[in-house]
C-alpha cells in the first residue's frame, strides 16, 4: 500500500495512447540494447537486496574463495531461510543458513570470534556457509567444468557424484539446485553494465493498462469472485502470467525475479518497489510496472483504483527486469518447510 505522499494518478484517457506507444516502443527498445555489454561476474550486492544487518557479513564472506561471491551466498542464504535467522525446518535445520546440527558440528566455524559456533547466531552461520562452499569447491577443484557449478553440485549431491561424472551430474534435483541458485545470484548482484531488457514487457503492460480503474481491493488475484480486482502484487503477477511467467504472490519475492536496472535504465515492463526501510527488500510493501516517462500502472490502496502514478517518491526503492529463470528459481515454500544441508 502506498504512503499518503504517493502523486494522484493522471487521467486514464490522456495516457491509453502514451501506453499505447510505449507498449509498441518496448520491442524496439529491447532489440536496440540487446547487443550492449554483458553483466559478467561482480562481486558487488544491488541495493538493498541483502538486509542492512546481514549485508557486511556476505559482503565479507562472500569473497572467501574464488568460487563463489556475495550475490552467490546471498542467493543461497535467500533460498535456504528467506533471511529468517530463526527458521527451522521439519528436518531440523536450523537457522539462516539451514544447516543440520549434524552438519554444523563438522563444519561450523566462530565467525564473530566471540568463543562459540551458535548455529542461530547469522555472525558464526554465514561465515559458516561461505566456508562450506569453499570446502566443497577444494574436494572438487580439479573436475573440468564451471568450477562454481560444481561447488552447487557438490553441495547437492556430494562431491563424490561431481568427481564420478567429471561434472554437475546427471540428477535432476542437483541439476534444479545449480539452475536456481545462479538464476538468483543476478537478482542479488550489482550490475554491471546495462541490464539485458525483457521481451515479455509489452504484454504485461498491455495487460495492466486493460485493468485501468478498476477498484483496488486488498489480496485481490482478479478473480470472478473478486469482481475482478487486484491489490500491486497481484496485478503484477497477473500481468506476467499472461505473458507466461509466473511470479510470487508478495511484492518482497517479486523484487527477486531478476537483475536490477538503475532508475536511468528503466524499461517499461520493469517492475518499481516502494519502501518504508531502504536497506532491505524484505521490507518492500507496494509494487508497480513501468511504463515510462517515470510513471507505473498500479494499484495503490483502498478506496482507490488502479491508475498511473509518478515513481518519484521518497519511498522508491528500486527495479527489476522480470526473467522467466529469475521468477522460477524464487523459493515457493516457507523455509519452515524445506530441508538443510
Amino acid at each position: 500500500m502506498r504512503k499518503v505522499w504517493v502523486a494522484s494518478g493522471i487521467g486514464i484517457g490522456l495516457c491509453l495512447s502514451f501506453v499505447a506507444l510505449l507498449v509498441v516502443g518496448t520491442f524496439s527498445a529491447a532489440a536496440g540494447l540487446a547487443g550492449g555489454t554483458g553483466a559478467g561476474r561482480t562481486v558487488g550486492l544491488a541495493k538493498g537486496a541483502v538486509p542492512a544487518l546481514y549485508q557486511p557479513l556476505v559482503q565479507k564472506w562472500g569473497n572467501l574463495c574464488p568460487a563463489i561471491n556475495p550475490a552467490l551466498l546471498a542467493a543461497q542464504l535467500y533460498q535456504e531461510s528467506g533471511w529468517n535467522p530463526q527458521a527451522q525446518s521439519p528436518a531440523d535445520a536450523r537457522g539462516i543458513a539451514q544447516f543440520i546440527p549434524g552438519t554444523w558440528a563438522s563444519h561450523g566455524v566462530d565467525g564473530d570470534k566471540d568463543g562459540d559456533r551458535d548455529i542461530w547466531d547469522p555472525a558464526d552461520a554465514i561465515p559458516s556457509a561461505a566456508s562450506y562452499d569453499c570446502e566443497l569447491a577444494g574436494y572438487v577443484k580439479k573436475v573440468p567444468g564451471d568450477q562454481t557449478k560444481n561447488m552447487l553440485a557438490a553441495y547437492n549431491a556430494g562431491a563424490y557424484a561431481v568427481i564420478k561424472y567429471g561434472g554437475v551430474p546427471p540428477y535432476r534435483e542437483t541439476q534444479n539446485y545449480v539452475k536456481i541458485i545462479t538464476s538468483l545470484e543476478q537478482s542479488f548482484a550489482r550490475p554491471v553494465g546495462r541490464v539485458e531488457p525483457s521481451r515479455q514487457a509489452a504484454g504485461a503492460i498491455y495487460f495492466a493498462q486493460k485493468k485501468l480503474g478498476t477498484k483496488y481491493l486488498w489480496g485481490g488475484n482478479g478473480t470472478p469472485e473478486q469482481g475482478g480486482r487486484f491489490d500491486c502484487s497481484g496485478l503484477t503477477q497477473a500481468a506476467y502470467r499472461t505473458v507466461g511467467i509466473e511470479l510470487p504472490r508478495v511484492a518482497n519475492d517479486q523484487y527477486n525475479a531478476g537483475p536490477h536496472p538503475s532508475r536511468d535504465e528503466l524499461l517499461p515492463g520493469d517492475l518499481v518497489f516502494f519502501s518504508d526501510d531502504l536497506t532491505n527488500s524484505r521490507a518492500i510493501r507496494h509494487v508497480g510496472l513501468y511504463v515510462g516517462g517515470g510513471y507505473m500502472i498500479n494499484a495503490p490502496f483502498t478506496g482507490a483504483v488502479i491508475r498511473f502514478d509518478k515513481i518519484d517518491t521518497p519511498d522508491y526503492f528500486g527495479a527489476t527486469r522480470v526473467t522467466e529463470d529469475g521468477a522460477k528459481a524464487l523459493p515457493t515454500e516457507l523455509p519452515e518447510d524445506r530441508g538443510g544441508v
